[in-house]
């Protein structure tokens, strides 16, 4: 539970473009509920006072009273006394399912199911395991010879790496946070992508990051190689805004872009590891997706094998992950780094936990030897998925922009409205859980775009494109009905 107090400066720049040709305190009433499934109201903040809001909104006290009695009424809100109006989930307090509950699809995540070579990987490292156990078992830095695997692999894609340059983390969301925690102090300034990875954003927040935007747009339509004019980063206007904000840290994705699919040319990866490193800016690569090639025309090698180049050396942390290409199941992620980097990681990696999951380690360094097996079929099943959202795509709503994508878990898609959270909210009624567009960005941004991933099977896809058409009958033309759903899950 949160004892935050929202302005309505704030609930406003969360808010985005709310207004429909409905009701307007249906409509501010659906927007609200929407910020606080998907966790960006959290539990227990104090709505703004109705006078308050209503002068920031430029509407009448009414309306927002009624938005707020709306709200009450299906169980999104309560009135504390002393505290105004409080928000709340409807049901048990932690009632939160993994899924939507029987019966509803959830598309909120990004991701595989397991790859084939999994369960025989599992019971090789089960009869490993009673080699490990006479030792404690408390392994903070990974085990050497997954730690070796994981630098071989980096080797083999261009990028010099010993096993000591490796540390091993309970996947690469621990990894964000333990660099946030280790490399900034409260107020500095970190450089995110627009759109990016929810949970990038929040670890660095909650490191106490001041957040500084760059815009990543969509590759072009086409199966066809982009050079650094049209890879989708503006690196003239990244490099102003290193030189201007000076930030401790920028977090940028540069394969397969999560959630627009881009992938940086070698032209922009050198020129932004340049600028960083005249700037004294640590750059964390995150590259979980890195591996999820369906068809990228060109060679790309790991972004910190580019720093070379970098004036004077840019210090680049690389993400990795086996959740992404094996299974998420597997919680395991890890650094790569220069020595002096590691060591402070491993100095601050008790704070938030004593060691990683032994079997796991077995497991993924099992699979790491038949690595390029799992991606050929991740290659296929991708491919797949990818091709069939085209298709469903084209013959639903021709009127949306599709982008080609050459790997990666998703495809962001351009709706033509600003209508992604009203189109969430509505697909709920037709038994499919999506994360509209705003979850991606800062301060209500996106309205105009979906992630739709290409992970799932031929017949979900299907199921979730007819909930779709269903959804954006209401979604166009204005503000989704109440529904009666649980919480959103975290978006992957």
């Amino acid at each position: 539970m949160s004892d935050a107090h929202l302005t309505a400066r704030a609930l406003e720049s969360l808010l985005g473009v709310w207004r429909g040709s409905g009701a307007g305190y249906q409509a501010l009433a659906d927007r609200i509920r929407l910020l606080v499934l998907d966790g960006r109201i959290p539990m227990g903040t104090r709505l703004p006072a109705e006078r308050d809001l209503a002068s920031r909104l430029e509407l009448s006290r009414t309306t927002v009273a009624a938005a707020y009695r709306t709200l009450r009424e299906a169980g999104f809100a309560d009135s504390v006394r002393g505290s105004g109006t409080v928000v709340r989930l409807p049901g048990p307090a932690l009632a939160l399912p993994a899924t939507g509950g029987e019966g509803m699809l959830d598309f909120t995540k990004g991701a595989l199911p397991a790859a084939s070579a999994l369960p025989a990987a599992a019971r090789a490292a089960a009869e490993e395991l009673p080699h490990f156990l006479p030792d404690p078992g408390y392994d903070l830095v990974g085990l050497p010879h997954l730690r070796e695997a994981i630098a071989q692999r980096y080797r083999d894609r261009g990028l010099p790496t010993d096993a000591d340059q490796v540390l091993v983390t309970v996947g690469a969301q621990q990894a964000i946070a333990l660099i946030g925690r280790t490399f900034l102090t409260r107020g500095d300034r970190a450089i995110v992508e627009m759109p990016t990875y929810p949970h990038a954003m929040e670890a660095l927040r909650l490191a106490g990051a001041r957040l500084v935007p760059i815009t990543v747009t969509p590759p072009e339509e086409g199966p066809h190689a982009l050079g650094a004019e049209a890879d989708g980063w503006d690196v003239d206007a990244i490099e102003q805004t290193i030189r201007r904000s000076g930030p401790a840290l920028a977090y940028v994705i540069p394969d397969f872009h999560n959630p627009t699919g881009a992938s940086m040319s070698a032209e922009t990866r050198e020129r932004v590891l340049a600028a960083a490193a005249a700037h004294g800016t640590i750059v964390v690569a995150d590259e979980t997706t890195a591996d999820l090639d369906i068809d990228r025309p060109g060679e790309y090698r790991p972004m910190a094998a580019y720093a070379a180049g970098a004036a004077g050396g840019a210090p680049v942390l690389t993400i990795g992950s086996a959740s992404k290409s094996m299974w998420g199941g597997l919680r395991i992620g890890w650094i790569r780094a220069d020595r002096p980097l590691i060591q402070r990681l491993v100095a601050a990696k008790p704070a938030s936990d004593l060691g990683t999951p032994m079997l796991e380690q077995l497991v993924v360094a099992r699979m790491l030897a038949s690595i390029d097996e799992i991606l050929e079929e991740r290659r296929r099943q991708l491919g797949e998925g990818r091709d069939r959202v085209r298709a469903l795509a084209a013959e639903l709503f021709p009127e949306w922009s599709v982008p080609w994508v050459h790997g990666g878990l998703a495809s962001w898609i351009g709706l033509g409205a600003p209508v992604s959270s009203a189109l969430a909210l509505a697909a709920r009624n037709h038994g499919l859980l999506i994360a509209a567009g705003p979850r991606f960005g800062l301060d209500g941004a996106f309205e105009r775009f979906l992630r739709i991933p290409i992970t799932h099977a031929p017949a979900d896809l299907e199921r979730a494109f007819s909930a779709l058409s269903g959804a954006w009958a209401v979604a166009s033309r204005e503000p989704a009905p109440y529904f009666d759903a649980p919480a959103l899950p975290n978006v992957v």
